[in-house]
């Protein structure tokens, strides 16, 4: 029961629903700003390619061997450290080892918090997102009905429109009417036929 009743939950939450209509509302603001930096690329590119035209290659292969040499030294330099300072207590690296262990799962913990609160913001905002698409679909359907019958006074929209059923052939009554007479008749003549009990 506890699985059926989880299904039917997760089946019936528009949770995840309002996090994608979020989601494509923040994909739509982030595609808006594409034209302003194209246009920042492009003002740019100009300065980057005389840099790279001006690009000294002897100057560049100096310069990496000097940092490469520095790099080594200062490796070197640490590693000489950690050596020495590294504790040969097992039991202080044990107890590092749990230390980290339990931060480890904090961090997670809390990442997971993070994870969840931008999860339901995202849903919040894609929620006011179908809200407004709802209110400009209710808009669309009263302009239509306004089209449609000039005449009519415009009804006010409602915050989720209901379907509307349509029937295209009236449903005939004299076929109904005759199915109910032989049943009555039936009855009657079954109260007939029972003897009187004495």
């Amino acid at each position: 029961m506890a699985i059926t009743d989880d299904i039917r939950k997760a089946a019936t939450d528009p949770t995840p629903l309002y996090f994608l209509a979020g989601t494509a509302d923040l994909a739509v603001q982030q595609a808006k700003k594409v034209p302003g930096i194209v246009e920042q690329i492009r003002t740019e590119a100009p300065a980057r390619i005389e840099t790279v035209r001006s690009f000294d290659p002897n100057a560049a292969q100096e310069k990496a061997a000097s940092r490469a040499k520095e790099a080594q030294e200062t490796l070197q330099s640490k590693v000489t450290e950690f050596v020495s300072t590294l504790d040969t207590d097992l039991k202080k690296i044990g107890e590092s080892a749990q230390d980290l262990a339990l931060r480890s799962i904090g961090v997670a913990a809390e990442y997971a918090v993070k994870a969840r609160e931008t999860y339901e913001k995202v849903a919040e905002q894609g929620e006011q997102v179908v809200k407004t698409w709802r209110g400009e679909a209710a808009e669309e359907i009263e302009e239509l009905a306004i089209a449609v019958e000039p005449n009519a006074e415009p009804v006010e929209a409602k915050a989720a429109p209901q379907p509307v059923a349509v029937v295209t052939e009236p449903a005939p009554a004299k076929k109904a009417a005759p199915k109910k007479a032989p049943a009555a008749k039936k009855t009657t003549a079954a109260k007939k036929t029972t003897p009187p009990a004495k």
